[in-house]
């Protein structure tokens, strides 16, 4: 997802958080997005059930723009240029439920990040899961379909530390690193190619598989941590596939994923569906290969 080779040390003035902290450290994962989360302004409690124990706590916060210029009344009014609107900044702070005992074993935590990149990976990915996690029940509560999942490719900013309980749901901390743009040091992959692909796309000279936004769920699903959705969308995916690709299709996975989808509809927790996704996967990269050759 990302990468800390170079991530920045980046600390709290002492004019934005005491040099003590009052209370315990917490660690956290902040991220900022450069549109809305839909979601009001709050704290949030993350729990897998009324009585189960806090996953995690969801700090969301707008950060406000420039003050635009709202056109009053309801009728259009001619305009002369199209002029760069200013929009407001989305930060979610993923906050671990339970503080660290001391400074020096919250410094030591952070000490570790910065030497792991596997370490830092899967806070991150930990934390998107609990911003999706949010996203799917803003989707449901508004009935909003387009409340689309996030990821680090979203993200104008991601940091990881600790401080404070109270100064972190406030925006501030003890101790950070932010971590570098998403893409900034991906290489590209030369036989995707996808900017030559999305004008062939667009432009009509490709059809796409209907199975590829179906295996596109799956693996969203799959990533946030739906695992039962995943299940569904994968039995639906691999029944598109099986008709587009035919014997190209990865069939050998049918079994697999009729059991996963018949555990996520008994609300059992589907197993082997990863493998069965990367099949799929796979089989889509192998078409698209086929046809540039």
């Amino acid at each position: 997802m990302r990468t800390v080779a170079r991530a920045r040390r980046t600390r709290a003035s002492s004019s934005t958080a005491p040099a003590q902290a009052p209370h315990a450290p917490f660690g956290f994962v902040q991220l900022e997005f450069g549109f809305l989360l839909g979601s009001a302004d709050g704290r949030y409690l993350v729990r897998g059930h009324a009585d189960g124990p806090t996953e995690a706590v969801l700090v969301l916060r707008t950060l406000a723009a420039p003050e635009r210029r709202w056109l009053r009344g309801r009728r259009a009014r001619p305009v002369e240029s199209a002029e760069p609107e200013p929009v407001p900044t989305a930060r979610a702070t993923v906050v671990r439920p339970e503080p660290f005992e001391s400074r020096e074993e919250a410094d030591s935590w952070l000490a570790g990040l910065r030497g792991d990149d596997e370490a830092v990976q899967a806070e991150l990915e930990a934390a998107f899961r609990v911003v999706n996690r949010a996203r799917a029940a803003q989707r449901a509560a508004a009935g909003d379909p387009y409340a689309a999942d996030v990821s680090a490719d979203h993200a104008l900013a991601c940091r990881v530390g600790y401080g404070a309980g109270e100064a972190v749901a406030n925006g501030r901390f003890t101790d950070a690193i932010e971590l570098p743009r998403a893409g900034a040091r991906r290489p590209r992959r030369s036989m995707q190619a996808p900017d030559e692909r999305f004008a062939a796309l667009l432009g009509g000279r490709e059809e796409p598989l209907v199975a590829e936004e179906l295996v596109l769920r799956a693996r969203a699903d799959l990533n946030a941590g739906r695992e039962r959705e995943a299940a569904l969308e994968a039995r639906i995916a691999l029944e598109a596939l099986a008709a587009e690709l035919g014997e190209r299709a990865p069939l050998d996975q049918r079994d697999r994923i009729s059991r996963a989808a018949n555990a996520a509809l008994e609300g059992r927790t589907p197993a082997e569906l990863e493998e069965a996704v990367a099949a799929m996967e796979a089989a889509i990269r192998r078409r698209r290969l086929v046809r540039k050759s």
